[in-house]
């Protein structure tokens, strides 16, 4: 079963503009899926294949000369030194749409990128499925079944593999085929228990000396396997928000996973009912709402334009986006009936900075249908995609 996905226009209208289009993202999102998907004449080469990624290295006349264009390469982070090739190669003939890139490793890449196909190449950075994606599939899929089943698209096709069988099987491929290639992971072992000890604070303020003393492994190593985890696309950091007036603001940032339903597999959450009765459901479900408003803007080809707010005393809000120089508070509330203290913190933020500081103000919740809160009227609640449509 084939779901279709948001990014498919940008794609193809990258295809129409650059000789060269890369899709990163994590493994299993449907980056593949989705070129062949587009563009179903092209040829296919995967450099999973540790010979044909030799090849193209070691032998790049003759890789390009058995296989014609329009070239869909898959998997490109194994080959770094193709990019010079790719380079000389458009710079002799611009034709739009010659080569279609997938890599699962953001950062090498984008040096990579940077270096060799600086104004040559798209890009575009791709996530696992929004819930707005799946209910398009699946209409009668709640919010909660979403959560902890999470957006990779196989979970979804309509086929017999269900998430007891899909996430082990891919934190092991995630550990063996990524993280085994980047230098920082010494033990992979320790690395899987970084991965779930991660997981434990998705939605929450992160301390490296935390986090490394759960884990057994210096500061400095928690924060180089982080980068390893931010590079491979599973976890993003979101910052604090602070404006210089003269006081002192939290500045640690805040973790979330980029799939809920992953960092509710690693916690042990199967389905709706033991995602219920965890003591880390708020967390994430906070987690799920920043997922779907970051993809949100993935698919504008933006970059998120968001922080968190929180001062030493406790007032805090969630998400802060962006929008001319004033923001969308955002309060993320695993709740059917939201009442005025759900906007506490939004308050707190329009008397610290000014009520014209908010353009909107919403709670994310699970409300059947959207209302104002409070008896000014502060901040609307609203379910997570009534709060992406207002996006």
């Amino acid at each position: 079963m084939w779901i279709e996905r948001d990014w498919a226009d940008a794609l193809t209208t990258f295809a129409r503009r650059f000789p060269a289009v890369l899709v990163t993202g994590p493994r299993q999102v449907g980056k593949t899926s989705l070129l062949r998907r587009c563009f179903p004449d092209a040829n296919y080469v995967s450099f999973d294949e540790a010979t044909l990624a030799r090849q193209a290295e070691t032998q790049p006349d003759t890789f390009f000369a058995d296989r014609p264009e329009p070239l869909v390469l898959d998997e490109v982070q194994y080959v770094p030194a193709l990019f010079r090739e790719l380079k000389v190669r458009i710079d002799r003939a611009r034709r739009p749409g010659r080569f279609l890139m997938t890599g699962s490793q953001s950062l090498p890449l984008m040096q990579s990128v940077s270096e060799s196909l600086a104004g040559r190449c798209g890009i575009l950075e791709m996530s696992s499925l929004s819930w707005r994606e799946a209910r398009a599939a699946h209409p009668r899929l709640g919010d909660l079944d979403f959560l902890a089943t999470g957006g990779f698209p196989e979970l979804h096709a309509g086929g017999p593999l269900t998430a007891a069988d899909f996430y082990p099987s891919y934190v092991a491929t995630y550990l063996e085929r990524d993280v085994r290639n980047l230098k920082q992971v010494g033990s992979l072992r320790d690395f899987d228990r970084f991965l779930r000890a991660a997981a434990l604070r998705t939605g929450q303020l992160l301390s490296f000396s935390d986090l490394a003393r759960d884990v057994g492994i210096a500061p400095n190593t928690a924060k180089a396997w982080l980068s390893v985890l931010q590079a491979t696309g599973q976890v993003l950091l979101v910052e604090p928000y602070h404006r210089s007036l003269g006081r002192r603001l939290v500045k640690s940032p805040k973790l979330y996973f980029a799939d809920a339903g992953l960092a509710g597999h690693l916690l042990g959450i199967r389905d709706r009912a033991t995602l219920l009765a965890s003591p880390l459901a708020g967390a994430l479900w906070e987690t799920f709402v920043v997922g779907q408003v970051v993809r949100t803007h993935q698919v504008r080809r933006e970059r998120p334009p968001i922080w968190f707010w929180r001062t030493p005393r406790g007032d805090e809000v969630d998400l802060l986006i962006e929008h001319g120089g004033r923001f969308v508070a955002v309060e993320c509330k695993l709740t059917e009936r939201p009442d005025d203290a759900a906007t506490r913190g939004i308050r707190a933020l329009a008397a610290f900075y000014g009520p014209r500081t908010l353009e909107r103000a919403f709670v994310a919740c699970r409300v059947p249908h959207a209302h104002r809160l409070g008896p000014d009227g502060i901040a609307a609640a609203v379910s997570v995609d009534g709060l992406v449509a207002e996006l």
